[in-house]
């Protein structure tokens, strides 16, 4: 027995519920949609047509009090909904936080690679948590922690737009930064 992928499995339980041909039973007349338009026709007329056509009859609805029917040929129509659903799936983009953690007294060298980090995260889309630790002592001059805070924000104000203005919670200060455009 073979094992199938996720998106097939998926792919199949979306399709499972579609009648088609001879499985299409309980109706004695549908609506048949074809290219002259909308006709009401008994089930085995439509299967006829199907016949003659050498296409599937298809149950697009089976919800209102005549069941709408088409003809297609069904291993092409599911083939492209298929398609159509991966190329949704791959224009999706998740968005992550992306966290960068500095210090009060961080170098010019450790800063600029910080910013370039979040500039790259920014640019993918991505949120950006900055967080800034104190450890001991550093608490007597919070003030120099805000300045590196409000800095950061200041290098990344053409990327970025804080979601609510940098907060000092006990050791830490925080700000999530939304990507501009």
């Amino acid at each position: 027995m073979q094992k199938r992928s996720t998106n097939q499995k998926q792919a199949n339980d979306r399709f499972s519920n579609t009648r088609i041909n001879e499985q299409i039973k309980g109706v004695e007349k549908v609506r048949l949609v074809t290219d002259e338009g909308p006709l009401i026709v008994t089930i085995e007329e439509a299967l006829a047509k199907a016949r003659e056509a050498e296409l599937d009859l298809v149950e697009v609805s089976a919800d209102q009090d005549l069941h709408v029917c088409k003809l297609i040929d069904y291993g092409k129509y599911r083939f492209e909904q298929l398609k159509k659903t991966k190329e949704a799936k791959k224009k999706q983009h998740v968005v992550t936080i992306k966290e960068i953690k500095i210090r009060p007294r961080i170098e010019s060298n450790d800063y600029e690679i910080k910013k370039k980090h979040a500039i790259e995260f920014l640019q993918k889309g991505d949120k950006v948590k900055l967080t800034l630790r104190f450890r001991g002592r550093e608490m007597l001059h919070a003030d120099l922690g805000m300045n590196v805070v409000n800095r950061m924000l200041e290098d990344l104000k053409d990327h970025a737009n804080p979601e609510k203005q940098p907060a000092q919670d006990g050791r830490t200060i925080v700000v999530v930064l939304n990507p501009k455009g």
